[in-house]
C-alpha cells in the first residue's frame, strides 16, 4: 500500500483512508477528493482498512458509520486502540448525528453529515491533515534525537556545516595538538572544546574552562598559575592554578583575545618549556596539558596579539558556522531544547506548528544557538505562546530576513507576507471573518486554510465591544 502513495502525498500528509461499503459513494467522494489534491485509498470495509493502516499513515482515515460486519464506530474504536493519534473522521446519515457527537467525545475527530457539503468534507480533512502532518513530523524529529548517539548527541544537526565540525573533532580528537577554535558569541565554542576533550586519549583527566575576559587583568595570572600563601595581601594559602590542575588534561581558554600582552609572555613559556611556576614561588612545575583556546576574531588581525604564541595555540583551527548559516539545524535544535525543558520542568513536550518552524528558519538568530536555546524554554514553559510569537513580540529580537548562502526561499518569504497580512486585517476588523474576506478578496475557505497554515486564531482579534 505504501508504494502506491505519492511522495509529494506522503511528505504532506495529503492522504485519505475512505471506507464506505457503497460503491457509488466511495467513487464520487474519491472523484472530489482527488480533484481537491489528496490521495485517496479507497475500502469497502472496515476489516480491510485495519490491514492497511499503521503507525506511519501520511494521512487521515474517513469512514461511514453504518456498514455490515465492522461498523465505522467499532472501527475508530479499533484505530485509537492502536493508532491514538491518527484523526479519524465519521460519515455519518442524518439520524446518526446524536451517536456522531457521542463519538466526538470518544475523540473522533469530526463527522460529516450526508449527503455532505464538499466544501466542508475538503476543508475538515485538510485541518486533519495538518493536524496529522505535525504529529509525524514532531514524531521524527524526537525520534532523530533519541537516535542519536556519541558525538552527534552532543553536536545536533543535520546540516553539512555541523556534519564537518563533527568530522573535524573526531580527527583533531586523536591528535595530541593545540587548536583554537573560532565563531561567533553563542555558536557553542566551549561544548566543542568539550567534545574535543571527550573524544581523545585525556578524557579520563581534567577539563578545565577559564574564561580570559571575564577574570581582572591583577587575578588571571594567580588563576593560571596558582599562587604561594603571601604572594599577595589576601593570600592566605596555596592556591593550585588552572594550568597545574588540568595537568594530564584539557585547558580551554575561551576569549583569548582579551588576555593581557604581559601574562601572553607567560603563557608562550609554559606552552614551550611544559613547565609554570606559582605565583610567590621559584619552583618550576612541569605539566602537561592540551590547549585549546576560542576566539571571536581572527587572532592574525590582533595587534595586540602575539604572533609567537599565535603559531604555539595554531596547530589546528575549527571555524563554526553561525546559526542563519545552518538554519537547517533549527528545527531539531528547537526540538532538543522543547524537550529538555519540558522534562525538567516535568511539562509535556509542545510539538511546532508549520508556522513556527517557518519563523525559526526566517530568524537570524544573532545570538546564535545560545539565544535559540532561551526561546525554547519559554516556548516549552509558556503553552499559550508560539514560537512565531516570542520572535515577533520582543522577547526576542525582531525577525529579520534570513542571511545564509541560500537566501530566504520564496515560498517561506511569501507564506510570511501573507501571514502578515491577514493578522494585519484581523486587527483592523477585530476578528469581523466577513469584512476580512472583503478586504483581502479571499473566499471563506481559502481564509480557513491560510488561518488554520499559518496558526491564526481568531479569537485573539475579538474584542469585548463586538456583538
Amino acid at each position: 500500500m505504501k508504494s502506491e502513495l505519492p511522495t509529494q502525498a506522503v511528505n504532506d500528509c495529503r492522504c485519505v483512508m475512505l471506507v464506505d461499503d457503497e460503491a457509488m459513494v466511495r467513487e464520487a467522494t474519491q472523484q472530489w477528493l482527488t480533484i481537491c489534491g489528496f490521495h485517496v485509498v479507497s475500502l469497502s470495509s472496515a476489516e480491510q482498512a485495519l490491514k492497511h493502516l499503521d503507525d506511519a499513515w501520511p494521512g487521515v482515515l474517513l469512514t461511514d458509520v453504518r456498514m455490515p460486519g465492522m461498523d465505522g464506530l467499532e472501527l475508530m474504536r479499533e484505530v485509537q486502540t492502536r493508532i491514538p493519534d491518527l484523526p479519524v473522521i465519521l460519515l455519518t446519515a442524518h439520524g446518526d448525528v446524536d451517536m456522531a457527537i457521542s463519538a466526538m467525545h470518544e475523540g473522533a475527530y469530526d463527522f460529516i453529515e450526508k449527503p455532505y457539503v464538499p466544501d466542508r468534507l475538503a476543508e475538515t480533512l485538510q485541518r486533519a491533515c495538518d493536524k496529522r502532518r505535525l504529529t509525524l513530523e514532531n514524531r521524527r524529529l524526537h525520534q532523530d534525537l533519541a537516535s542519536r548517539s556519541g558525538l552527534a548527541s552532543k553536536l545536533i544537526g543535520i546540516s553539512p556545516a555541523i556534519s564537518r565540525v563533527r568530522d573535524e573533532i573526531l580527527l583533531l580528537g586523536q591528535l595530541n595538538t593545540n587548536v583554537i577554535i573560532y565563531g561567533e558569541t553563542g555558536t557553542g565554542k566551549e561544548l566543542v572544546a568539550q567534545c574535543l576533550h571527550e573524544f581523545s586519549p585525556r578524557s579520563n583527566k581534567p577539563f578545565v574552562p577559564i574564561n580570559c575576559g571575564a577574570i581582572p587583568e591583577s587575578l588571571i595570572e594567580s588563576e593560571l598559575f596558582g599562587h604561594e600563601a603571601g604572594a599577595f595581601t589576601g593570600a592566605n594559602k596555596r592556591r593550585i592554578g588552572k594550568f597545574e590542575y588540568a595537568s594530564g588534561g584539557t585547558l580551554f581558554l575561551d576569549e583569548i583575545e582579551s588576555m593581557p600582552v604581559n601574562l601572553q609572555v607567560k603563557l608562550l613559556r609554559a606552552l614551550q618549556e611544559g613547565v609554570i611556576e606559582r605565583l610567590g614561588s621559584n619552583q618550576s612545575i612541569p605539566v602537561d596539558l592540551r590547549v585549546v583556546a576560542a576566539a571571536k576574531v581572527d587572532l592574525r588581525d590582533e595587534e595586540q596579539f602575539r604572533e609567537d604564541l599565535f603559531y604555539r595555540l595554531c596547530v589546528s583551527e575549527l571555524h563554526l558556522a553561525a546559526l542563519r548559516d545552518r538554519l537547517d539545524d533549527v528545527p531539531l535544535l528547537f526540538a532538543h531544547y522543547v524537550a529538555r525543558a519540558a522534562t525538567d520542568h516535568q511539562r509535556e513536550p509542545r510539538p511546532l506548528s508549520d508556522h513556527d518552524i517557518s519563523a525559526l528558519q526566517s530568524y537570524a538568530w544573532p545570538g546564535n544557538v545560545r539565544e535559540l536555546k532561551n526561546v525554547a524554554i519559554r516556548f516549552a514553559l509558556d503553552h499559550r505562546t508560539s514560537a512565531a510569537e516570542l520572535l515577533s513580540r520582543g522577547q526576542a529580537p525582531q525577525i529579520t530576513p534570513r542571511i545564509n548562502q541560500r537566501g530566504l526561499p520564496l515560498a517561506v518569504q511569501v507564506a510570511e507576507f501573507e501571514a502578515q497580512a491577514i493578522r494585519l486585517c484581523l486587527k483592523k476588523h477585530q476578528g469581523n471573518i466577513k469584512l476580512v474576506m472583503d478586504e483581502l478578496d479571499l473566499p471563506r475557505r481559502t481564509l480557513n486554510q491560510k488561518m488554520q497554515r499559518f496558526g491564526i486564531n481568531r479569537s485573539e482579534f475579538v474584542t469585548d465591544e463586538m456583538p
